[in-house]
């Protein structure tokens, strides 16, 4: 049970933290509309491209999004001027906040096509390769525009954290120092040195680049959150939780923190603190299956058996490949619901999804869930056996009940041979006359 907490858990981390590319939003501006950066050879386009771009910036203050009328906007400039890189660029923006990458992706190359000296289209295309594990390709890429831009500060942090993921924490804090050459308040240079100094367990490197992070912005969500896993790493719970909770102030929405703590309240039994904040997640990714499944496990350890299986269905319907559905489901069929024919079942189909009993110590507690369930399920199908066989029985003594009963109804019921005979001194009735010789 307890594995299966730890493992789920650490999903959700990795889900929310993940291997993904991601700069601070104040630094990102790849993935902000881009304005133009010469004139168009139609002055009718120029002046769509300014009002989409207006409209754009407008929704951006109020942080009101209506992408489907923004796309309109830039659609409308291209159907006037096709030659606008910075249109289809934008574009390609709008369908990947929608969350439509292969649009996105054709929208990036369009532009590229129609001006291939636009940086934003070529590392929002390396950020895609990144993403999908591509990291060679991604490297070639951020390379290839760090030839053409080598002052480009952000492409190096991109990079760094590509190595610093690898294990080459060298590479990935030499690359971070450059980038900060450039750009000195870049925060998530910061961040990527302390991650690698916390990977090399120099925590006191990792506080301390963390602390002159936050004297550039004290409010910044991932610099906490990092300095939270510090803390951790020392065996600090409670400043961990302090950082943890900085950190959504800051952002409430910023899920790594968000899971953090639910994780740190599920280790202390807190499944209540746990579920506040696992469905706080699963408000901002409602398809998250581990998000579902870590929800269940906390309705497990409220005793909430109907709620956490509910949520197991749906971490299974989201995602029919991970195995901790199974055992969490299992033990709760097995201890809690006299169900330990079908806890067998997923016992099994966990130790399949996770490599097969090869993939687990000799001693592992599966294996013995499994025994206890098997022995169950064995005891209580020899049960039912005898109760079937004594009910078969019971039935066969109640026909024969009924047969003896029948059967004395009938001689009770049959005339006897005296009956048919007159009473004792009666005249016996003679014909009146005696048949013709």
């Amino acid at each position: 049970m307890r594995r299966a907490v730890a493992v789920a858990l650490s999903l959700v981390l990795s889900a929310c933290a993940g291997s993904k590319s991601r700069l601070p939003a104040q630094e990102d501006t790849s993935r902000e509309a881009q304005g133009l950066s010469a004139n168009p050879g139609s002055t009718r386009g120029k002046l769509l491209f300014e009002d989409a771009a207006k409209a754009f910036e407008n929704q951006k203050k109020s942080k009101i999004y209506d992408y489907p009328y923004l796309e309109r906007k830039f659609a409308a400039v291209l159907a006037e001027d096709s030659s606008l890189a910075e249109a289809e660029y934008n574009l390609g923006v709008i369908a990947e906040r929608q969350g439509n990458a292969e649009a996105a992706r054709a929208h990036y190359l369009a532009a590229l096509q129609k001006k291939p000296s636009l940086k934003e289209a070529a590392e929002n295309l390396a950020v895609f390769a990144q993403n999908a594990g591509n990291t060679q390709d991604a490297i070639l890429a951020y390379n290839s525009i760090l030839s053409a831009h080598p002052e480009d500060a952000r492409v190096r942090i991109r990079m760094a954290d590509i190595y610093r993921q690898s294990g080459d924490c060298e590479q990935g804090l030499e690359l971070s120092r450059q980038a900060l050459l450039r750009e000195p308040r870049m925060l998530e240079a910061y961040r990527v040195m302390m991650l690698c100094y916390l990977s090399r367990k120099q925590n006191s490197m990792a506080k301390l680049v963390g602390l002159r992070g936050l004297k550039i912005d004290e409010r910044d969500p991932d610099l906490h959150h990092t300095l939270g896993l510090v803390f951790l790493q020392e065996r600090e719970p409670a400043k961990a939780r302090l950082e943890f909770k900085s950190a959504i102030d800051a952002q409430a929405d910023y899920l790594p923190s968000r899971a953090a703590l639910a994780k740190m309240a599920m280790d202390e039994g807190n499944y209540r603190g746990a579920e506040s904040h696992l469905q706080r997640i699963l408000k901002i990714q409602p398809e998250s299956a581990e998000a579902h499944l870590n929800l269940g496990v906390a309705y497990k350890g409220m005793a909430q058996f109907d709620k956490a299986m509910l949520e197991y269905d749906a971490a299974e319907k989201l995602n029919p490949e991970l195995p901790e559905v199974y055992l969490d489901r299992a033990i709760i069929l097995h201890r809690h619901k006299d169900a330990p024919e079908r806890a067998v079942e997923h016992y099994k189909k966990y130790i399949s999804l996770s490599g097969g009993e090869a993939a687990f110590p000799s001693d592992a507690p599966v294996f013995a869930l499994l025994q206890e369930a098997e022995q169950i399920a064995q005891v209580k199908m020899e049960a039912k056996h005898v109760e079937e066989q004594a009910s078969v029985l019971k039935a066969a003594q109640r026909a024969q009940q009924q047969d003896a009963k029948s059967q004395e109804k009938q001689k009770q019921a049959a005339p006897s041979i005296k009956d048919n005979e007159p009473p004792d001194g009666a005249a016996k009735l003679e014909p009146l006359e005696k048949p013709r010789q």
